[in-house]
């Protein structure tokens, strides 16, 4: 048995002795905003897929009350809940009807979901994981406002035990170039996005280059250019229509994957089952390191 898997049962225990969150509480979410709390919440609305999933994990299930629409998982915890719309098209007045003690929502300027539920009289955190490491920064604070820290320490100590051995299984293997789109316009992901970080973990290095950002617009020309050798997101099929695609390397290789729907939400939600994106990812760019 590894010396890590020997590790995790003592790390887990020492998540054990996490002391139990003191109210009132407050807390400065991603907008700068001091969030207050007078109790431990007991009504939850999460209007991100990652916090449900994540409340969920850590063992705060049973205080959601409502959800964003695109919060399917897992399924037989969110399918009963009343679904709320989403950050850019909420559903306000059900929202208010639930009388939540906490929304989680996003900090997104574009959505300004949490300054329209505050500005409604709810107590809001507005915040989400952008990079790697803030996937687990968000775990402890939602730990933290819910009274859970101890299932937020445990959850974080698996995670990271199960993601140290799969990036072990691709230690010194060559670097696969890789694009991976998250729309057609197109839209892709930086080295230092969360999604750009697991690609290289997982044995590759995207074709965007930092300075353009963690989920840039990118000129198709820079595509062509770049020639992957892998590439993530369209069908194959999609791929050959493209102009300038067909003589790619990942094109002509045949290298070309489409996730599979759980596996596109792993990739695309920072939260509880980033080793499930790091495994896919493995899979597709190096995928004789899973045999």
């Amino acid at each position: 048995m590894s010396r890590l898997k020997l590790l995790v049962p003592a790390l887990l225990l020492l998540g054990a002795t996490a002391a139990a969150t003191r109210y009132p509480l407050t807390m400065t979410d991603d907008l700068g905003r001091a969030v207050t709390l007078k109790a431990e919440p007991r009504r939850v609305i999460a209007m991100l897929p990652s916090h449900t999933e994540t409340l969920i994990a850590i063992g705060a299930g049973d205080r959601l009350v409502g959800v964003d629409r695109f919060s399917t998982y897992p399924a037989n915890v969110v399918a009963a809940l009343p679904k709320l719309g989403s950050a850019y098209q909420p559903n306000i007045e059900a929202i208010l009807a639930l009388k939540p003690d906490l929304v989680l929502a996003d900090e997104s300027s574009g959505s300004r979901l949490t300054e329209k539920l505050a500005q409604a009289g709810l107590t809001v955190y507005g915040g989400s994981a952008q990079t790697y490491n803030e996937v687990f920064e968000k775990i402890a604070v939602l730990g933290k406002l819910t009274n859970r820290e101890q299932g937020a320490t445990r959850l974080i100590t698996t995670m990271r035990a199960e993601l140290a051995v799969l990036q072990q299984t691709v230690a010194g293997r060559p670097r696969v170039s890789t694009y991976y789109e998250i729309d057609p316009s197109p839209y892709s992901v930086g080295p230092n996005s969360f999604i750009g970080t697991l690609i290289t973990k997982a044995g590759g290095r995207t074709i965007v280059p930092a300075a353009l950002g963690d989920f840039p617009r990118l000129d198709p020309e820079l595509i062509v250019k770049s020639n992957p050798q892998v590439i993530i997101g369209p069908s194959l099929n999609d791929a050959r229509l493209r102009p300038g695609w067909p003589g790619l390397t990942a094109v002509q290789s045949g290298r070309v994957y489409q996730p599979t729907r759980e596996e596109l939400d792993a990739l695309s939600r920072p939260g509880p089952r980033l080793p499930l994106a790091l495994r896919t990812l493995i899979r597709l760019l190096h995928p004789e390191a899973l045999k």
